[in-house]
């Protein structure tokens, strides 16, 4: 393969190299070191603490609940006068009540007075149906949403399989309210659920045994509907806020049957993009016990190659997380938002804290490690999106021009520089020479840095001059990287041959555009004091690089990336080609190549 002729890249060594190198690696390690981070990194789980004036000991962790069952399968002890005073309050048959607004249809049914299906209209699954979030295969082996949890297996196999009396069967359109009563065996049990327009909706429940109130906690059990793919079952945690003050636990952090005492300002389980987060009318006692399952997913789960759907596939299990929540008097009032993780939504629902003061539910949605950035990408995002073009593929392009814009005196700078390099360069070179005989780890070669710094300085060349812009650029690639799979927004957005900016390119065209760029990039780019061969090594490997990341990420990403690659090239070529700068560094490339005529470096057309 014939060598490429590029006057803007020069021989040398030293300092620049090393600086070069550390940019390359602070960049791989900060990449590897956020997709660890996302994964390894939450708060741990607070220590659970045993209720104050209710419970001596900690609770022993809950048994799931057992397999549907006509009959009650725990009762009272026979004899007891409170339970005969009980009148017994059941139905005789099952029935099923639905809710509906323009947001949501949900579907209770009256055995348990839980949910079975909980559809979200303006969101779709896999397969571009109503997106139902309600975890079916979880929830049959765990129960179902605003069911009743205790520390008492029996009692919580009883209240999830009993006959409820219905206020109202059929279907009913927000706002409306729904009550389901039950009574038997010494247990009486009131469940009000009230609607409105939005995705927030009111609990208050109560459970009497033998007339003294029994601490039943509302419950979140089995995950959500959209947990159908890898990222959707790696995003599940809980979520809590107190004083005004977020945690975030990751799956492998949580423990099953684990009591968290209040005050909380909110609560919850939540994924990727979906939550079901509580949030108390009494505050200061209120209390959740969080959940945690194992789920085989072999058979069920929609992503190509992370599962099979065979007989004889091998098992995946996941994380279920859920999510119990009650107050400590054994009365629960709460409202409870199961919905979207949508900026536009959650920062709008507010809970109110033990102290008086309204906190919204915004942090739930998370931006990473370089949040403060990447939330106001989006927010810039989201406004192109809503005011410009309405295409997420097309705003991120659009952004993706405003920013390197923006960026556009660093890049100036960046060739300044490079042009200050390359006029020392002979000297640079001339004093390399003298000290070329002395190995790299002799004290004489501290001498020769010496002596290049000091021309450096003496020529107003700062070594780190075109560092630094190139760094300053990369957080908002990162804030991007961190940024693009949290958003609902962009879940199942479609650009031309993508059909998911969230996920990478199945079709394997972005990584080969963006290789493409990045050596484009690399061969245009200016790179003075560089030895050739470190020269013609970052030529090939960090294309390679790059395209790796594209290919195992969201396509959103390649598309900014590229699109900004592409941008720094023209850029390149016109500052080249019509600017005094551009015509300097290629005179001055000119006779560098004349003087060392045959030595073997990667270079690029004038």
């Amino acid at each position: 393969m014939a060598e490429f002729k590029n006057p803007n890249q020069q021989g040398g060594g030293g300092q620049e190299n090393r600086s070069l190198f550390a940019i390359m690696f602070f960049m791989i390690a900060v990449f590897f070191g956020l997709s660890y981070y996302r994964q390894k990194t939450n708060p741990k789980t607070v220590s659970p603490n045993a209720p104050a004036a209710t419970q001596s000991a900690r609770p022993a962790a809950p048994a799931a609940p057992s397999a549907p069952a006509a009959t009650p399968t725990s009762a009272p002890a026979p004899g007891n006068s409170a339970a005969a005073a009980t009148p017994a309050v059941q139905a005789t048959a099952e029935s099923t009540t639905v809710i509906e607004n323009e947001l949501y249809r949900i579907e209770f049914t009256n055995r348990g007075a839980q949910v079975k299906s909980w559809l979200l209209k303006q969101y779709k699954d896999s397969e571009g149906h109503p997106l139902n979030l309600v975890h079916t295969q979880a929830a049959d082996k765990f129960g179902y949403p605003l069911s009743l949890h205790t520390y008492d297996s029996g009692v919580n196999a009883t209240l999830s399989q009993s006959l409820y009396v219905p206020s109202a069967t059929g279907n009913l359109t927000a706002p409306a309210k729904l009550t389901f009563h039950y009574s038997a065996g010494g247990l009486d049990v009131t469940k009000t659920f009230s609607f409105d327009e939005t995705y927030v909706l009111h609990a208050d429940v109560q459970v009497l045994r033998n007339g003294t109130p029994l601490r039943a906690l509302i419950s979140w059990p089995g995950g959500f509907g959209d947990q159908d793919t890898a990222l959707g079952y790696s995003g599940a945690q809980i979520d809590y806020s107190r004083d005004a003050k977020d945690e975030h636990i990751a799956a492998k952090k949580v423990s099953g049957g684990a009591t968290l005492n209040g005050p909380f300002d909110w609560a919850g389980v939540s994924d990727t993009y979906f939550g079901a987060i509580f949030l108390p009318d009494s505050p200061a006692t209120s209390t959740m016990v969080t959940l945690h399952n194992e789920l085989d997913v072999a058979k069920t789960i929609h992503r190509s190659g992370f599962g099979s759907t065979s007989s004889s596939a091998k098992a995946i299990n996941v994380s279920i997380l859920g999510a119990a929540f009650g107050d400590t008097s054994g009365h629960t009032q709460t409202r409870i938002f199961v919905g979207p993780k949508a900026i536009n939504v959650i920062r709008n629902v507010y809970a109110t804290s033990s102290n008086g003061n309204k906190i919204s539910l915004s942090p739930l949605l998370e931006f990473g490690f370089w949040g403060s950035i990447g939330k106001y990408l989006f927010l810039a995002l989201q406004f192109i999106h809503l005011h410009v073009i309405a295409n997420w593929g097309w705003a991120i392009i659009l952004l993706t021009l405003i920013i390197n814009i923006v960026q556009l005196p660093l890049r100036i700078k960046t060739m300044r520089s490079s042009i200050k390099m390359m006029r020392i360069q002979p000297q640079m070179d001339a004093i390399k020479e003298r000290y070329k005989k002395y190995k790299i780890n002799d004290p004489k070669r501290n001498e020769m840095n010496a002596e290049i710094m000091k021309l450096q300085k003496d020529n107003g060349v700062n070594m780190f001059g075109g560092c630094i812009p190139t760094l300053i650029t990369l957080p908002l690639l990162y804030a991007f990287y961190a940024m693009l799979p949290r958003v609902i927004e962009l879940r199942h957005a479609h650009w031309l041959w993508l059909p998911d900016l969230t996920s990478p390119d199945p079709y394997y065209i972005l990584p080969v555009v963006m290789v493409i760029s990045q050596f484009l990039m690399q061969y245009y780019t200016p790179s003075p004091g560089v030895d050739p061969q470190q020269q013609k090594m970052m030529a090939y490997f960090m294309p390679l690089i790059t395209g790796y990341f594209v290919l195992t990420y969201a396509s959103g990403l390649g598309l900014y990336w590229a699109v900004g690659n592409f941008f720094g090239i023209a850029q390149q070529w016109i500052m080249m080609k019509y600017t005094s700068m551009g015509r300097e560094m290629k005179e001055i490339a000119a006779k560098r190549a004349r003087r060392k005529a045959g030595a073997p470096v990667i270079q690029g057309k004038r």
